[in-house]
């Protein structure tokens, strides 16, 4: 079974404060061009999408550069909706995440920098979440300072929950980039 976890992109696709929107704008049709063929306009952190280093980090990894191996592997979801405020360490299991693609069914919450730093020290290979930010700026630069990619504005992933599972979401190979939307799905063994 292949679970899609990506939000739909449109007009319509929420966007972090400030961030520009998506636009996509009508370019061929085919009873006039031959071929049908929209333009896109958005920024790269839109819809689901997955950040670089290069994000919070000077110097850091663009997207382009990251290793494509950062981008698939086996998954784990951690369910962390019943509490409040950002996500406390003692909220998570406390073994299990080297390795993996932990995704974080948050509700809305984001990481604190404890168990962001935790993650890092565990050896993750990504870290996702079904939220718009995985955390402040403090989360970002942890993560990212580590080379660990972060998927954010993830769906569905209510659907894998105690299951076995591998993630994929490649970046499209945007030279310089800071991230780039992402197809994600699951693959659930």
């Amino acid at each position: 079974m292949i679970v899609d976890l990506s939000v739909p992109l449109s007009e319509d696709t929420p966007v972090y404060p400030d961030d520009p929107g998506v636009n996509i704008r009508l370019w061929a049709v085919i009873d006039r061009d031959g071929y049908y063929m929209n333009v896109l306009k958005m920024g790269e952190h839109s819809g689901t999408h997955v950040d670089a280093p290069a994000h919070f980090v000077p110097g850091g990894k663009t997207i382009d550069e990251m290793p494509l191996e950062r981008f698939a592997g086996r998954g784990m979801v951690v369910d962390v909706r019943g509490g409040e405020g950002p996500v406390r360490l003692d909220e998570i299991p406390d073994e299990g995440y080297f390795d993996r693609i932990v995704l974080f069914l948050t509700g809305g919450r984001e990481l604190s920098p404890e168990v962001a730093l935790f993650l890092v020290a565990e050896g993750v290979r990504a870290v996702g979440t079904d939220s718009m930010s995985i955390g402040d700026d403090a989360v970002h630069r942890i993560l990212l300072s580590e080379e660990v990619p972060v998927f954010e504005n993830l769906t569905n992933l209510e659907v894998l929950l105690g299951k076995d599972f591998t993630f994929v979401a490649f970046p499209l190979k945007i030279e310089g980039g800071s991230g780039s939307p992402v197809r994600a799905v699951a693959f659930v063994e």
